[in-house]
């Protein structure tokens, strides 16, 4: 399968500047290599009536293209299922019946982060689980035999960061994201992921259950996020972000593509334009304030 980046939101609404940004460099990374450029839409569980259309729609706008059919996850059930089945089958699943709130007021394992799972029903006996089952729904977790993992970034360099037993699919039957992410990449030959820094975090525990269903790990690069004036990351409630919002205060879609790729220190005349000066190497490492309308 050829080689391929991605850009993959979430239907909840519509795309900020932030986001457009990093959709921007995802395809200036994958187009600079080569690769194919794929749309995938994550809409487990976070799907706005409408939101997808506008999303495509302002991504063409500043001129994102990508190849093929946009993908959606609720379409690839039996994909995660499959994978969950097989690391079932090898013994690293359990059922957890934990809330969150449990899990933020249990004691954590030593230098663990607040948050990460303790291990609280990872050894249930047979009685437990039959009187857990009872009272609520379980997901299901990994059974990790690792407490970290190392992974190599682009522009982070190496990155070691905890894995615990990680929710595959949550008590109401919707499979988690870390899962999602790792089979969809693996199945569309998705070899370089370019995607917010926000999410380096919870990239060592994506490789290493890549590793664990033998699937390639891909290349990463997480880039610097967009913030507002007090150096929050960038939301909607932060003015006029979006394509829409931004057109009504006389900001067309094409001025907003020049002003972010001149953020990102490239010439503002189109994407194609970019793509000739673009080097990895050279792009800002720092967060970029979102000048405003």
């Amino acid at each position: 399968m050829t080689c391929a980046g991605r850009f993959a939101p979430s239907p909840s609404g519509e795309l900020h500047v932030g986001n457009l940004r990093t959709a921007i460099l995802a395809w200036l990374f994958a187009r600079s290599t080569g690769r194919r450029f794929l749309l995938r839409v994550e809409d487990l569980d976070r799907a706005r009536a409408g939101a997808e259309a506008v999303q495509l729609r302002d991504l063409a706008a500043v001129g994102v293209t990508w190849d093929g059919a946009v993908v959606r996850q609720t379409d690839r059930e039996l994909l995660y299922t499959a994978a969950i089945g097989e690391l079932a089958t090898a013994g690293l699943t359990y059922e957890c019946f934990c809330t969150r709130r449990e899990i933020q007021e249990a004691p954590s394992a030593p230098h663990a982060p607040q948050g990460a799972y303790p291990g609280t029903c990872r050894g249930l006996s047979a009685a437990e689980l039959e009187f857990r089952r009872s009272t609520r729904p379980a997901a299901i977790r990994l059974r990790s035999s690792v407490v970290e993992w190392t992974v190599e970034d682009v522009l982070h360099g190496t990155f070691t960061g905890v894995v615990d037993d990680f929710v595959l699919r949550r008590n109401d039957g919707v499979t988690a994201y870390n899962l999602a992410v790792v089979v969809d990449d693996a199945e569309q030959g998705i070899d370089q992921v370019v995607r917010g820094d926000d999410l380096l975090p919870s990239t060592p525990r994506q490789a290493y259950l890549a590793s664990l269903l033998n699937m390639p790990v891909p290349e990463y690069a997480h880039v610097p996020l967009v913030v507002n004036a007090d150096g929050a990351r960038l939301a909607k409630r932060d003015g006029a972000v979006t394509l829409g919002d931004l057109a009504a205060v006389g900001l067309p879609a094409k001025a907003v593509q020049r002003t972010i790729l001149e953020s990102l220190g490239l010439p503002g005349e189109s994407l194609e334009a970019a793509l000739e000066g673009f080097s990895p190497a050279g792009l800002p490492r720092d967060p970029w304030v979102w000048p405003g309308a």
